[in-house]
């Protein structure tokens, strides 16, 4: 009976070891890279968000992306920001309530989407933005602050439209009127590349399971006021249950990867695009 006990007790043990390590990880040490897992967790859709006060505003940026979208424009963007072609600097002019200007609201800290080197903007969405300012006959003025802000900041009028790879959402309809989408977008995880915890997973189910698996010593990096953040802590709205985590926000995701990095926290959950220019900018630098 002794043994039977002891053998029991040692099953026991096996399993919790097995379950904590698949909730969490290794955060001890510092890895040399991160990996993708290439599983869309999400569906969603990118849209620029328009002050209410304008509504001719939005018939021209819905024509716009309605242009781009059908002759080619567009898939030209994404083509040089998703195959290393050459980049165009996007700058930004001084506001001047004397001129007749488009003000952006961004965060530029969202690449491919939108980031800036040097003085300088860079992203899909940047350069739709001096497209769309080019079309309305405007000067453009780019607005840089946290993500969180830009829909406010809209709706405050202190800027014309919101663009930051702004997915839409009920309650930002608050804020802004949304355009017609231009993007479909989905949430994805960043793991160290020593993390072998999802090798194994084929589909969202598979890795909402060893997430719900886990308790609050697992922690999760997202980009403050982002999908990664309603999906991590749940938001009704969008039906997401949410985990049994510690949700950890940053001002960018790219942040969030390096405190990863440095055994912090044991994910990120950021959307597709932004996930692997981040994994490709820290894997290049090995």
């Amino acid at each position: 009976m002794k043994m039977k006990k002891i053998a029991a007790m040692l099953c026991a043990l096996i399993l919790l070891v097995t379950l904590l390590t698949a909730c969490g990880g290794e955060t001890a040490g510092q890895a040399k890279g991160v990996k993708v897992i290439p599983i869309p967790l999400t569906e969603e859709e990118y849209a620029f968000g328009v002050d209410k006060n304008q509504p001719e505003l939005l018939e021209q940026a819905n024509a716009y992306i309605a242009q781009i979208l059908s002759d080619g424009t567009f898939n030209a963007i994404c083509e040089k920001y998703f195959s290393s072609g050459d980049l165009e600097p996007i700058v930004s002019a001084k506001p001047d309530s004397g001129k007749d200007q488009l003000i952006v609201a961004t965060n530029a800290a969202f690449e491919p989407f939108e980031y800036l080197l040097g003085e300088n903007y860079y992203g899909i969405d940047m350069e739709i933005a001096k497209g769309f300012a080019e079309y309305l006959g405007k000067e453009l003025v780019i607005m840089n602050m946290d993500f969180d802000a830009v829909c406010l900041s809209v709706s405050q009028g202190k800027c014309d439209i919101a663009m930051a790879g702004l997915t839409v959402k009920e309650d930002r309809k608050e804020f802004v009127d949304f355009t017609m989408p231009y993007y479909q977008a989905s949430q994805m995880i960043l793991v160290r590349d020593d993390d072998t915890t999802m090798t194994d997973c084929k589909t969202a189910q598979d890795v909402e399971a060893i997430l719900n698996a886990c308790d609050k010593s697992t922690k999760i990096g997202v980009q403050l006021g982002t999908t990664g953040q309603y999906y991590t802590e749940g938001d009704e709205g969008w039906d997401f249950a949410g985990f049994p985590v510690t949700c950890v926000g940053y001002k960018s995701g790219a942040l969030a990867a390096q405190d990863m990095l440095n055994g912090n926290i044991n994910y990120v959950i950021i959307d597709e695009d932004p996930a692997n220019d981040i994994a490709n900018a820290i894997n290049g630098g090995k």
